[in-house]
């Protein structure tokens, strides 16, 4: 593990009540994630990974505990502020894509930097070159309903990248997709992370999980183990369709 720390959890818990019950989603979580790490985060239905994503992305608040993200405790903080770390911090992945369909590649890319203050003209350029390093040159005029599954994660990806965040968070980012575009998809995070970049993947699904270079499993919302993968599965020469 890094000596440099993005996140530190300490005794994170979070509890939902449900009519008269209280669910007890995370039960006193400690997890510390270093610069340049590639973490998997597996767990069964009900072990509570979703919630620590949750927590993770700064799309949730935990119960109690305490949350320092990229030096900055994030525990307490009300939506506005989380909405702004968020853009600054964390770039997603999400299984089903979240591409507005009416939008073209470069202009989905481009949608995070309006809010980072940017001219049109620089979020054009920065797109292009997000696009550009993922594969996808010939087709960022292209709608979503235009392009392979592969393509708009990849897309997705683009656009996580694009302000340059701490972290890489990505939710089943294979879920929607065949093997071979699962390889491809997987190749680029290899590539990514070899970058320097911080990767976190949320999976049920071991395979996926084997490309990290750590595995954290939770069970009934505590962390049942914590260890290196010794043997990450590594790039697969599989080409990538443009």
């Amino acid at each position: 593990m890094s000596k440099t720390s993005i996140i530190d959890i300490q005794g994170i818990t979070k509890f939902y009540k449900v009519g008269t019950q209280v669910v007890k989603a995370l039960r006193g979580v400690d997890i510390q994630i270093g610069a340049n790490e590639y973490v998997a985060i597996m767990g069964p239905s009900g072990s509570g990974k979703t919630t620590l994503m949750n927590i993770l992305g700064c799309l949730d608040t935990p119960t109690d505990g305490v949350y320092i993200l990229n030096g900055t405790d994030v525990s307490k903080m009300v939506d506005d502020e989380l909405a702004d770390v968020r853009n600054k911090e964390i770039g997603f992945v999400f299984q089903t894509f979240n591409l507005l369909p009416r939008y073209s590649a470069l202009d989905n890319v481009m949608l995070p930097l309006i809010y980072a203050g940017y001219t049109k003209e620089e979020r054009e350029i920065k797109a292009r070159e997000s696009l550009e390093n993922v594969g996808l040159t010939d087709r960022m005029d292209h709608k979503p309903n235009e392009l392979s599954g592969g393509q708009r994660q990849r897309v997705a990806v683009a656009r996580a990248l694009i302000n340059k965040p701490s972290i890489i968070l990505a939710d089943e980012p294979t879920g929607n997709l065949d093997t071979k575009t699962s390889i491809d998809i997987m190749n680029l995070f290899e590539e990514i992370y070899k970058k320097g970049n911080t990767i976190i993947v949320v999976t049920h699904e071991e395979d996926i999980a084997k490309h990290a270079r750590r595995i954290v499993r939770l069970r009934d919302g505590v962390i049942e183990s914590d260890y290196i993968n010794e043997n990450p599965t590594l790039f697969q020469e599989v080409k990538l369709e443009n």
